[in-house]
């Protein structure tokens, strides 16, 4: 071998012990903007496992519809293609860790044109390896950030899937809620209908005056007005499940149609303690990912500025036949040192242009920590005021209810006029509607808190494996 590459070669193996550029490290519960009162021990609170929340309602229906989406949805089958390009971009940043080596061969023949003399055959065959040596850890670095970019990757397909899920039961709990108040409806429009009759009786009789009458038409009206509303309604809550599912939007109207209760879920969830719930979330797992990644590229651009190192050979060989090719074999082995002495500070502002999208990527990732906190204290509030509105409400269903019942007997008794009985009812539907609908708000509540809790994936499953297609990955869950 060369004494110079020798010598080369002899000071490139330290240096390529080094990496440039800083070292990612966790952040401190306290650096990304998480109270001190939530950062605490995980033994001192608890927290449920959510992977599989919507059976928590004990409907299987809904927990069908949640699988499907799972399977089928578009949205989620698009994350997988990007999950797989993530992980072909790490593949490709691995490789660059090693020597490239190709290898050729050929063949050739001479003839004569004019005058004696034959032909003569020619072989050839040579081989050329080279390598980059890593000095001051660049690839390394880079390969760090493209891992980092595939993880990101990972909890960005994980964002979906949970994102859709819950989306696919909020739907469904307001399509039952939307069919719960057409039967509230179409049962007001039965007792408007009596009322109706009743008061046709009393004018027909001279008890009452006309007015009591066209009072009752108007009534049984504005209520009959409001049954088309509430079935576009219905229909457009079962064609965006359709769509969630992946399948054409009136495809579920049959499974649908016979009307069932609205999912109710458990009445609290042990969320834990907060800065341990964030570590269940996707989206701030995949923020502080790519964070690592930002920092991985300081060093990927800090590398620049140092000297590169590639060494590589060739071995060659050839003959006028065939079976002699291999008896003459020559070969080279070179190394190349270059360093930029002057490219008007470019190299420098990369440096400093990666250190501005990791100061960038810490303030998104402190961003997203933060919204994480204000949608699970929001999700929290809001199934805790939904349940005392529930509360409410069915004390007022029954007070309505027994208002309407003695307005009722008193009107066909000729006591009270037919203002009152309308009041009464008008009471009653709303009372009726408004039970209905904290319920359903209490549900979506619930699902919301899921949702911000990071529920409906499980962080130790793999969401791809390397021989699945789209549609595979998204039908074996994560």
């Amino acid at each position: 071998m060369n004494r110079s590459i020798a010598w080369t070669l002899a000071l490139a193996i330290p240096l390529a012990a080094c990496s440039s550029g800083p070292d990612y490290r966790p952040r401190a519960a306290s650096e990304i903007g998480v109270p001190d009162q939530f950062s605490v021990p995980t033994a001192q609170g608890a927290q449920e496992d959510l992977s599989q929340w919507w059976t928590r309602f004990d409907d299987p229906m809904l927990a069908s519809l949640v699988e499907r989406a799972r399977a089928g949805n578009l949205d989620i089958a698009v994350a997988v293609t990007r999950l797989r390009q993530a992980r072909e971009s790490l593949t490709q940043s691995r490789a660059s860790l090693l020597p490239a080596i190709s290898a050729g061969a050929g063949y050739s023949r001479s003839q004569a044109i004019t005058g004696p003399g034959g032909g003569n055959d020619s072989f050839s065959i040579g081989g050329d390896a080279s390598y980059q040596v890593d000095l001051f850890g660049g690839v390394r670095r880079g390969v760090e950030a493209s891992r980092a970019g595939y993880e990101a990757s990972g909890f960005d397909y994980a964002t979906v899937l949970i994102s859709v899920q819950a989306e696919t039961a909020r739907n469904y709990v307001l399509a039952r809620l939307a069919q719960t108040n057409l039967a509230n409806a179409r049962e007001a429009l039965r007792i408007q209908d009596d009322n109706l009759e009743i008061a046709g009786f009393r004018v027909q009789a001279g008890l009452v005056s006309s007015f009591d009458q066209e009072q009752a038409r108007a009534s049984r009206a504005q209520t009959a007005a409001s049954i088309p509303s509430l079935e576009a309604s219905y229909n457009g809550f079962v064609s965006r499940l359709g769509v969630l599912t992946g399948q054409a939007p009136g495809a579920l109207k049959a499974e649908l149609e016979t009307a069932k209760p609205i999912p109710r879920g458990p009445a609290d969830v042990a969320t834990g303690i907060p800065a341990d719930s964030l570590r269940q979330r996707p989206d701030v797992r995949a923020a502080e990912r790519s964070l690592a990644a930002a920092t991985a590229n300081i060093g990927v651009a800090t590398a620049q500025l140092y000297p590169a190192l590639s060494i590589g050979g060739s071995l060659d060989g050839g003959s006028g036949a065939l079976s002699s090719i291999f008896d003459a074999i020559s070969g080279r082995l070179f190394a190349n040192l270059a360093q930029t002495i002057f490219d008007g500070g470019r190299r420098q502002s990369q440096v400093r242009s990666a250190e501005a999208a990791a100061d960038g990527a810490f303030l998104s990732y402190k961003s997203t920590v933060l919204s994480a906190l204000e949608d699970i204290e929001n999700a929290v509030v809001a199934l805790q005021t939904a349940q005392a509105r529930e509360r409410e409400f069915r004390i007022a269903l029954e007070a309505a209810n027994n208002q309407t019942l003695l307005a009722r007997l008193q009107y066909r008794s000729g006591l009270t006029d037919f203002t009152t009985l309308n009041q009464a009812e008008s009471s009653l539907i709303s009372a009726r509607n408004g039970l209905s609908q904290a319920q359903a708000d209490q549900s979506t509540a619930l699902i919301q808190l899921y949702l911000a809790l990071g529920g409906g994936w499980d962080s130790n499953v793999t969401p791809i494996a390397p021989s699945q297609t789209p549609a595979q990955a998204s039908t074996d869950g994560n």
